[in-house]
């Protein structure tokens, strides 16, 4: 019995491979970007490209292993998850008590250390961001509200 499961887990695994995602990101208006109209420095700006771009913005990058499902399926899901609640390629379009609510909530989940996700920081060095860092880019979301 155990072994007629196994071999119905492996056979599903092998099927599932043929129903590969859509790598392709939605083109990029760059007058709607964050950085737009959230003038930074470079330094914020990488900070935040690095840490926070890949899954809320339309410039994510699908890694080799993205091609193995169902590991691919769940980092769609997740950049299609936070594209939902915020994405910096449509920051423009945000009306300002939006932009407003999505500053006070990056600054918490900074803060709180809720973002980036830890799976996420383990195969991204660059997203993983320094208690000074995470102090730094909370204070200066906050200063973005208007």
């Amino acid at each position: 019995m155990k072994r007629i499961i196994g071999l119905i887990a492996l056979a599903a695994l092998l099927v599932i491979q043929f129903f590969q995602i859509d790598r392709t990101n939605p083109k990029i208006d760059l007058n709607k970007d964050f950085f737009i109209s959230q003038k930074s420095s470079n330094n914020m700006m990488t900070t935040l490209k690095g840490a926070c771009y890949d899954c809320h913005s339309y410039e994510t990058k699908y890694p080799w292993y993205t091609y193995i499902n169902p590991i691919g399926l769940w980092i769609k899901g997740h950049a299609v998850e936070g594209r939902e609640h915020l994405n910096f390629s449509e920051w423009g379009s945000y009306p300002i008590n939006k932009r407003n609510h999505k500053l006070e909530e990056m600054a918490e989940v900074v803060e709180e250390t809720r973002m980036p996700l830890t799976p996420y920081l383990l195969g991204h060095k660059d997203a993983r961001i320094s208690k000074k860092q995470r102090t730094e880019m909370a204070s200066w979301f906050r200063s973005q509200v208007k």
